[in-house]
C-alpha cells in the first residue's frame, strides 16, 4: 500500500530535482576595481591637459597704450595712458614697447601723433628734459575752430593770405601738433576777439612756420581736429 506525498505549492519537486536559480544581488565596485582607477586616471589627465592648452592659449601680455589721440609734442601722465593685452607672434617685438608690469617713465614727451587705443612705441617717446619744444599761441577767428577743441586736443593749423587770395584749404602749416593750454572760450573772445590756443611744437617747426606766417599779408588761420 502507497502512501500519497503531498507537495505545498511553490516546492522544488524531489522526483524532478529542479534547483531554484540563485537571486542576482547589486554589488558596489570596491576602491581595488580596475575600473574605478582607470577613470580616476582619465579626469586626471583632462583637467592637465585642458590647463596646458589655456595657458597656452593666453600668451598675451600687458602693454601700455594711450587712451585718446595725443600729438607730437604731448607730455604723457597717467590718466592718458591705457593697459592692452596683446600677443606678439615675435618675443622680441615686445622690446619696442612699453610693458604695462613697469611703470611708464614719468615726464615722458611724444615726438610724433599717436591715435587713440595705439601702443606707445619707444621710438617716439623721449624723456622731458631732451626734447626741444616750443608753445606757440594762436589766435584763431571764433569760426575756424571748432568749438571742442580743448587741452589735450590733437590739431592742424592751415594757413591762408587772404591779400594773397589763395586756396580756401590755405597751406597746412602745423600738423599733428597737441594744444598746451586753451583759455575759456568767453574769456579770450572778450579780451581779443579770437579764440585763443597755445600749441607745443617743436623748434625747428615753430621757426618754419613763424617765418610762413610773417610772409603773409593778412593771414588767417583754422584749425583742423585730427582723428
Amino acid at each position: 500500500m502507497m502512501t500519497g506525498v503531498s507537495r505545498s505549492p511553490g516546492a522544488t519537486s524531489a522526483v524532478s530535482g529542479a534547483v531554484a536559480p540563485p537571486a542576482l544581488r547589486f554589488q558596489r565596485a570596491g576602491w581595488r576595481d580596475p575600473r574605478l582607477w582607470v577613470g580616476v586616471l582619465l579626469v586626471a589627465v583632462s583637467v592637465v591637459v585642458g590647463a596646458r592648452l589655456l595657458a597656452s592659449a593666453d600668451e598675451s601680455v600687458a602693454v601700455w597704450a594711450v587712451a585718446a589721440d595725443q600729438g607730437g609734442g604731448a607730455t604723457l601722465a597717467a590718466d592718458d595712458l591705457t593697459v592692452r593685452r596683446v600677443r606678439f607672434v615675435d618675443d622680441a617685438d615686445l622690446g619696442r614697447y612699453f610693458a604695462a608690469d613697469v611703470p611708464f617713465p614719468e615726464s615722458s614727451v611724444l615726438t610724433r601723433s599717436i591715435g587713440a587705443g595705439e601702443l606707445v612705441p619707444r621710438s617716439a617717446v623721449v624723456a622731458g628734459d631732451q626734447v626741444d619744444l616750443v608753445q606757440v599761441p594762436l589766435e584763431v577767428q571764433p569760426n575756424r575752430v571748432p568749438a571742442a577743441v580743448d587741452r589735450g586736443s590733437v590739431i592742424s593749423v592751415y594757413l591762408d593770405d587772404r591779400a594773397a587770395r589763395r586756396g580756401a584749404d590755405g597751406v597746412r602749416a602745423l600738423v599733428g601738433v597737441t594744444v598746451v593750454d586753451a583759455p575759456a572760450y568767453d574769456a579770450a573772445f572778450a579780451v581779443s576777439g579770437h579764440r585763443q590756443l597755445v600749441v607745443a611744437v617743436p623748434g625747428g617747426t615753430a621757426e618754419a612756420f613763424e617765418q610762413l606766417l610773417a610772409s603773409m599779408d593778412d593771414p588767417v588761420l583754422r584749425v583742423h581736429v585730427d582723428g
